[in-house]
């Protein structure tokens, strides 16, 4: 673990582990009512539980709103009693996590992980983009300052754990790739022109497992945990390739050429197949086999560059930047209908039963309803003025993070 200020490993160094990955002492729990991190338990953006309510304005199925300091693209995470925000205060150069009440809203703390450094970072990104991640016990969050990136740790109650520089970055762009919690580690993503990479922490102590060299191209995306044939695989797309770790060394497993230089979201995966899709400058929208053979079954050349893809009944929804919604057969990318929605996107789909909620980037949230030949549009909910943050659905409730607010839909 390093201090602020201290020597900086470079990031050509590849370091592997040798013997056994040591145990956490915590281990991965939460309940089945929380969203612990990035697209949710599962890291597939699938909700269960109640069913939360599909229609809701400023004065209709709010159950509280709350105020949320600074600016900051980042999901809300929902453990055990609270919903914790990841934030920054431009002006005071601050980073702060903030915990709200679950059932009430009222702010239970707020605690600074990090107080100047900031790194540029483009006009519609923002300083605090990349979501918390929870085990049950502790809050971990990335991000990046001082010309490198870090990840913190807090208990639920704020306290400060640790906090370790896991590689050097060149902010181009700024930051946006959330950290992953895989058994005793937390596996976060650098891609920068200073040297990417890839890394795991031990998330009881912050200090480096293992880090794996990337290409010199800057890059926003946020690795998934696939589990394939019995085998965990780490898969990160961009710089012009899907590449697949092993998330317990770093080792490569295969890699397949595409979608993009650049990506800004997460894969999805089903039974055999990870859908990719990118970004910048080129674009695709691409399936391929996770076996370890790397093979591209079907490609569009159709840009989708921040919505992370969403998967289920053997089929790929797809929500492009510009707000055409794609539908495709996994196995073969056959396309069964496009949908027009208005506005641009950057928050991704979520999935519940037989309906799909996205919101767009002026805090309209669409409730689809996605079958094989064609897509209802069930409602149309508006809060807010902005919003680029995913909606999460836990416990028979929606979150929404507003450009200002945070939201809670229910029945009241």
């Amino acid at each position: 673990m390093l201090a602020a200020g201290g020597c900086r490993p470079p990031a050509s160094d590849v370091i592997s582990v040798r013997g056994e990955i040591p145990a956490a002492q915590v281990p991965l729990a939460y309940s089945a009512d929380d969203w612990p991190g990035w697209r949710g338990p599962r890291g597939d953006n699938h909700a269960a539980g109640p069913p939360p309510p599909l229609e809701w304005s400023d004065s209709q199925n709010v159950v509280w709103k709350s105020d949320v300091p600074g600016r900051g693209h980042a999901t809300p995470i929902v453990v055990g009693t609270r919903v914790v925000v990841f934030t920054a205060d431009e002006a005071q150069q601050s980073l702060l996590l903030v915990a709200y009440d679950r059932e009430s809203g009222t702010e239970l703390w707020r605690e600074q992980v990090q107080r100047g450094g900031l790194m540029h970072t483009h006009d519609k990104n923002s300083h605090a983009s990349a979501t918390p991640a929870s085990d049950g016990q502790r809050i971990y969050t990335a991000f990046i300052a001082e010309d490198a990136v870090w990840v913190a740790a807090v208990d639920l109650d704020g306290q400060p754990q640790w906090k370790t520089e896991a590689g050097p970055f060149t902010s181009v762009h700024g930051y946006g790739s959330s950290p992953v919690l895989f058994e005793s580690l937390v596996l976060v993503a650098g891609d920068s022109p200073r040297g990417g990479f890839v890394a795991a922490l031990h998330r009881d102590t912050g200090e480096l497992v293992w880090r794996q060299r990337r290409s010199t191209k800057p890059n926003f995306g946020t690795p998934l945990l696939v589990q394939q044939d019995d085998r965990w695989q780490l898969v990160l797309s961009g710089n012009q390739e899907v590449i697949s770790y092993d998330p317990r060394t770093g080792q490569t497993l295969w890699s397949a050429p595409g979608p993009a230089a650049t990506t800004g979201n997460t894969p999805a995966h089903l039974e055999g197949l990870v859908v990719a899709t990118g970004g910048y400058p080129q674009r695709a929208i691409m399936g391929i086999r996770a076996d370890g053979s790397g093979q591209v079954l079907w490609q569009h050349d159709f840009k989708c560059y921040v919505p992370s893809p969403l998967v289920f009944d053997n089929r790929v929804l797809v929500l492009q930047d510009n707000g055409i919604a794609r539908y495709y057969e996994a196995e073969n990318g056959q396309e069964l209908w496009t949908q027009r929605l208005s506005g641009d996107f950057s928050a991704s789909p979520v999935r519940f039963g037989s309906y799909v909620f996205v919101t767009n980037e002026t805090g309209k949230t669409y409730v689809l309803q996605p079958t094989a030949e064609s897509c209802q549009i069930v409602a149309e909910n508006q809060l807010g003025t902005s919003a680029l943050a995913s909606p999460v659905i836990c416990g028979g409730r929606l979150y929404l993070r507003t450009g200002d607010r945070l939201y809670c839909i229910g029945q009241p």
